[in-house]
């Protein structure tokens, strides 16, 4: 990584710290913060109370995360929420409401079926970082949000449809709702995989944004048997264009099993899409002078339907990792320490594939199984990243594909940027 644009981990006390993953990863325009968890920091344990109680300690640890590296929770782009039980996002909307009383960021919100220390909420934050991470350069204040909403596609007083900060747009989760009903639609999952991926589509036409600039995808699907059926739809939509055809491009991609969806829809699907333009008062860029970068390696996985790492401007975003042998497109043999250790193997391969290598990576994604195996799981991630400083996350899910104990996937610095070489 270049001296000129590092990974900047920080740590605040006023926060709940973790040996293995830093509060807040900076690189570039961003800061990627741990998911927080209802952790009094004062004495490390579980705040006692309901969910209300929960709720608002995992945003006051956000909010002190942010205050100690100068920014504010009108600074969040992303917010994204994990509750155990459906009955209980009311009340985490109604805690939500008094942390963001003028501006609303891009939001998801899914039910998961465990979070780690047995917490009833887990909420995570993506910030801008005004400054970037460049020492000779500071742009502080150069650098704004962009909020947009669009009728064409479902809106919510809770959130905004998309937030675009320097050279990405962060997507709120979209649900299968028709944006004139205002209803989940009818149907089954190839519908309502459809009217996602519409809204999608409707959001990003509305900034004159082509559906093929996507670099992430994450689907949240209520039960995995029903893939296929979500393939065949997304196999419609990916590519778009002649020329995302012409080189099969597909961005990266998730797919996390979830206990249960809002509006009681089985699917729901997020987005993380290229701006090429940057966010003014910056200097406008022309929209092809920073290109989206798709790789695959012979070393790691291969999936029809996403792409190993897709990098634009500072970020490579990699695909979930399932823990898969590249060389028998098997799963290896053993645990839940062995499947970890064939994940991050495959994420190392990914990342060196395209020159970087594992002290890029400013966040962690862990989707387990069983909550419980998080302990084995620790112990071959702290070989990986015996720092911690990559931010993190971890969630329990019902399910997993293939019947894997463990899927991971990561976000890369990218120094060099994807502009073409001059």
């Amino acid at each position: 990584m270049s001296n000129n644009n590092a990974v900047l981990a920080r740590n605040t006390k006023n926060a709940p710290q973790n040996p293995l993953a830093s509060q807040t990863v900076a690189f570039s325009h961003y800061n990627n913060f741990s998911a927080q968890l209802p952790i009094d920091p004062v004495t490390g344990q579980l705040v006692a109370g309901g969910i209300n109680k929960q709720a608002e300690q995992c945003f006051e640890n956000i909010k002190a995360i942010a205050k100690s590296i100068d920014h504010v929770m009108n600074d969040i782009v992303r917010i994204t929420i994990f509750v155990k039980h459906s009955k209980d996002v009311d009340a985490v909307d109604e805690v939500y409401t008094s942390f963001f009383t003028s501006y609303q960021p891009s939001r998801t919100v899914v039910v998961v079926e465990d979070l780690p220390l047995g917490a009833l909420v887990q909420i995570e934050a993506l910030v801008s970082n005004g400054e970037g991470t460049i020492p000779h350069a500071p742009q502080a204040g150069d650098l704004i949000k962009l909020t947009n909403n669009t009728s064409n596609a479902p809106t919510s007083s809770l959130s905004t449809q998309t937030v675009s900060f320097s050279h990405y747009n962060n997507l709120s989760a979209q649900l299968p709702i028709d944006p004139k009903t205002g209803r989940v639609v009818a149907g089954c999952i190839k519908k309502q995989t459809g009217q996602c991926l519409k809204n999608i589509k409707a959001i990003l036409e509305s900034i004159d944004v082509p559906l093929d600039d996507i670099v992430k995808i994450t689907i949240f699907l209520k039960d995995l048997s029903k893939m296929d059926a979500v393939n065949k739809v997304y196999t419609t939509f990916f590519p778009d264009s002649a020329i995302a055809r012409t080189v099969a491009y597909v961005p990266a991609r998730t797919v996390v099993a979830v206990k249960d969806l809002p509006m009681g829809a089985a699917v729901q699907i997020e987005a993380v899409v290229s701006h090429g333009d940057g966010t003014p008062p910056q200097a406008i860029e022309d929209r092809h002078g920073l290109i989206i970068e798709a790789n695959n390696t012979e070393l790691a996985p291969k999936c029809p339907f996403s792409t190993q790492t897709v990098a634009f401007s500072h970020y490579n975003n990699i695909s979930a990792q399932l823990p898969i042998d590249s060389k028998t497109n098997e799963m290896v043999t053993g645990g839940i320490k062995e499947q970890t250790g064939q994940c991050l193997e495959n994420i190392k391969a990914i990342i060196e594939s395209v020159e970087h290598v594992m002290t890029d990576v400013v966040k962690v994604n862990i989707f387990v199984k069983n909550i419980e195996d998080m302990d084995a799981v620790d112990e071959v991630y702290a070989r990986f990243f015996p720092d911690g400083v990559p931010a993190r996350r971890v969630v329990g899910v019902s399910e997993l594909p293939k019947g894997a104990l463990v899927q991971i996937d990561a976000i890369v610095g990218n120094a060099e940027g994807t502009p073409p070489i001059v």
